[in-house]
C-alpha cells in the first residue's frame, strides 16, 4: 500500500507543535469542508485526508507510532510495516478500508473514509472470530455466518441531518472467487461517536444452509474545524478583542445550520462559555442539544503610532488593576 505523508498533507514540518498542526488541519478543513468547496467531489476525499492526518497528528500516542515507522516513512513509495508492527500498531482505532480473515473468507471494505495505510497501522476494523475454522462444521451442519465489524467516518452535517452512504465490501471465498457487494447505510440524525450501525445479513455467509451473520459499522465522527462535540451539545471558540470584552458587542458565530448573531455581555472575561440554545445535534429522546461557544480575548500583536497613544492613555486613566490584592 502507498505510504501516506500526513506531515506533508497538513504542510507542516515533521516537528510542528501541537498548535501548529491544529491551525493547519482548521485552515484546510474549511477550506475542503464539502458544505463549502465548489467541487463537492474532490473536497470530501480532501476532507477526508485531511481528517485522517489530524487524526494522527493531532492524537499523542497515534503521532509518537506514525513517528516510529522510522525508515519505513518515505512519502510515495510502497509501504511495509516493519517487522512486530502488528504488536507495535494495532489494536482498537480508526478503520479505513477494512480487510480481514475468517473461516477461510477473506474481505474489505470500501467507502468507509479512512485509506488502507491508516487501517493497517491504527484500524480496529474488520473484526470477527478470524481463529476459528468453521469449514468441517459447515459440511455437516447449518452454522450462522460470522458477523463483521467496521469503522465508518460520520462527519458532523451528517449526524445532524442524517444521511444515506454507499458502502462496498469485496469478499474472496476458499475457492479464490471475488465477489463485490454494494450496501447502503442509512446514517440517523443524531447519532453518536461508538454508535453500531447494523446491517442485518450483510456479514460472513453461513454454511450448510444457515443464516448470514451481520455486519456493524462503529460511528466514528470526523474532526471539524469548527466544533467538537460532546454528546447532544457543540463546543466552539469564539476570538474577541479587548474592547469588544469589555463593552459588549453582537458578534457572528457559526453553527452547522449557518452564521447566527449573539450579544457579548459588557465585562465578558476570558474562559466565559455562551450557550446558543438547540444549535447542537439531535437528541435520542427529541429536541436539540445547543452550541457552547468559549470566549477567547486575542490583543493586537503589532500596534501603529496613534494606537500605541490610546493604550497609553488607557493604562494611565484606568482604574482597573488586575493583580490588586
Amino acid at each position: 500500500m502507498e505510504f501516506k505523508d500526513y506531515y506533508k498533507i497538513l504542510g507542516v514540518p515533521r516537528g510542528a507543535g501541537d498548535d501548529e498542526i491544529k491551525k493547519a488541519f482548521r485552515k484546510l478543513a474549511r477550506e475542503y469542508h464539502p458544505d463549502v468547496a465548489k467541487d463537492k467531489k474532490r473536497a470530501e476525499e480532501k476532507f477526508k485526508e485531511i481528517n485522517e492526518a489530524y487524526e494522527v497528528l493531532g492524537d499523542p500516542a497515534k503521532r509518537k507510532k506514525y513517528d516510529e515507522l522510522g525508515p519505513n516513512w518515505k512519502a510515495g513509495e510502497q509501504f511495509r510495516p516493519p517487522p512486530g508492527w502488528e504488536q507495535a500498531f494495532g489494536g482498537a482505532g480508526r478503520g479505513g478500508r477494512a480487510r480481514g480473515r475468517s473461516g477461510g473468507v477473506e474481505f474489505e471494505f470500501g467507502g468507509t473514509g479512512f485509506s488502507d495505510f491508516f487501517e493497517q497501522l491504527f484500524g480496529g476494523a474488520g473484526r470477527g472470530d478470524f481463529g476459528r475454522d468453521f469449514v468441517h462444521e459447515q459440511e455437516r451442519f447449518a452454522t450462522r455466518g460470522q458477523d463483521i465489524e467496521a469503522d465508518l467516518m460520520v462527519t458532523l452535517e451528517e449526524a445532524a441531518r442524517g444521511a444515506v452512504r454507499a458502502v462496498t465490501l469485496r469478499v474472496t471465498d476458499n475457492s479464490g472467487r471475488p465477489r463485490t457487494e454494494a450496501c447502503k447505510v442509512r446514517i440517523p440524525p443524531g447519532v453518536r461517536e461508538g454508535q453500531k450501525l447494523r446491517l442485518a445479513g450483510r456479514g460472513q455467509a453461513g454454511g450448510g444452509g444457515g443464516e448470514a451473520g451481520d455486519l456493524y459499522l462503529n460511528v466514528r465522527l470526523a474532526r471539524h474545524p469548527e466544533f467538537t462535540p460532546d454528546g447532544a451539545n457543540l463546543h466552539a471558540e469564539i476570538e474577541l478583542a479587548p474592547w469588544e470584552a469589555v463593552l459588549g458587542a453582537e458578534v457572528s458565530v457559526p453553527t452547522l445550520d449557518g452564521r447566527v448573531n449573539i450579544k457579548i455581555p459588557p465585562g465578558t472575561p476570558a474562559g466565559q462559555k455562551l450557550r446558543v440554545r438547540g444549535r447542537g445535534l439531535p437528541q435520542a429522546g427529541g429536541g436539540v442539544g445547543d452550541l457552547f461557544v468559549e470566549v477567547k480575548i486575542v490583543v493586537p500583536a503589532k500596534v501603529n503610532d496613534a494606537e500605541r497613544q490610546l493604550w497609553e492613555k488607557l493604562a494611565r486613566e484606568s482604574r482597573f488593576h488586575p493583580r490588586a490584592g
